[in-house]
């Protein structure tokens, strides 16, 4: 009986009947390749690739000669729908295009009327405004004129310094406008000394004043009192050049005629 035992044994532990017992512990079986994969069937697997990005989109905007019609014209309809030349904020770009228009536009173009006035408001700030980053292009005489050079180039010394000088270019172009003058309408009371004096003869005198700055305007006899009248006339000055301390100073230096002087109304024109 033992002898059967260890017999049956021997059989089952054999090399020839051993099993792999391997999917009853878990364990995934091993496949074995009976043949290389030809070349040509792995060519035909194609793996993705990467695609390249596709390169950006042109931020070209060409506008035509801004000191024409057309021109202005195109600029009126691309600022339709929008605040500033580019994004939500002012940049250098209004900076320029204002400097390229050559004057305020009528109300013709209400959409660039309205940019214009806004941009003009802060035209002191323009320093501070940052970099354009759109490429606008104005063309003259069918020769395209680039004022702010494209992205691409920015890091060129080349194109900045064309850049630069171009913008200098509109700025002298632009400082040789002629510049407002500010003005000033003033109305004098001039005070004779008694009823004796000699009006015709102190209007002669105040009008005799000659100054560069100063024109003199209409004037009247307004009655004082116990038949005393004074002398009321208008002036229009140039704020730099003529004050009314300076107006008084050399009225009154007419002491026959000329008590006092007196600034009836003072406006701003």
């Amino acid at each position: 009986m033992l002898w059967w035992a260890f017999a049956a044994w021997c059989f089952f532990t054999s090399e020839e009947s051993k099993m792999d017992i391997e999917p009853f512990l878990g364990h995934p079986a091993e496949t074995t390749l009976t043949h290389d994969v030809p070349l040509h069937e792995v060519i035909k697997h194609h793996f993705p690739s990467q695609v390249p990005n596709s390169p950006p989109t042109s931020t070209k905007t060409v506008f035509g000669d801004v000191s024409s019609a057309a021109g202005l014209k195109v600029l009126d309809d691309f600022l339709a729908d929008k605040s500033y030349m580019e994004g939500f904020e002012a940049t250098q770009a209004d900076s320029t295009m204002f400097d390229a228009i050559p004057s305020a536009p009528s109300s013709t173009f209400p959409h660039l009327l309205r940019w214009y006035n806004h941009v003009k408001s802060f035209l002191r700030e323009r320093a501070n405004l940052p970099s354009a980053k759109s490429q606008f292009v104005l063309e003259e005489d069918d020769d395209d004129i680039d004022l702010f050079g494209s992205d691409d180039e920015e890091d060129s010394a080349e194109v900045e310094k064309l850049k630069e000088q171009r913008l200098a270019e509109y700025a002298a172009k632009k400082s040789k406008k002629p510049a407002l003058i500010a003005k000033s309408s003033i109305l004098l009371d001039v005070k004779p000394w008694d009823d004796e004096t000699d009006m015709a003869k102190m209007e002669e005198c105040v009008r005799s004043v000659k100054m560069e700055g100063l024109l003199w305007g209409q004037s009247k006899m307004v009655p004082v009192g116990y038949g005393i009248k004074k002398l009321q006339i208008g002036c229009v000055v140039e704020d730099e050049k003529v004050g009314t301390d300076l107006l008084e100073e050399a009225i009154t230096a007419f002491e026959e005629y000329v008590q006092s002087v007196d600034v009836a109304a003072f406006n701003k024109v």
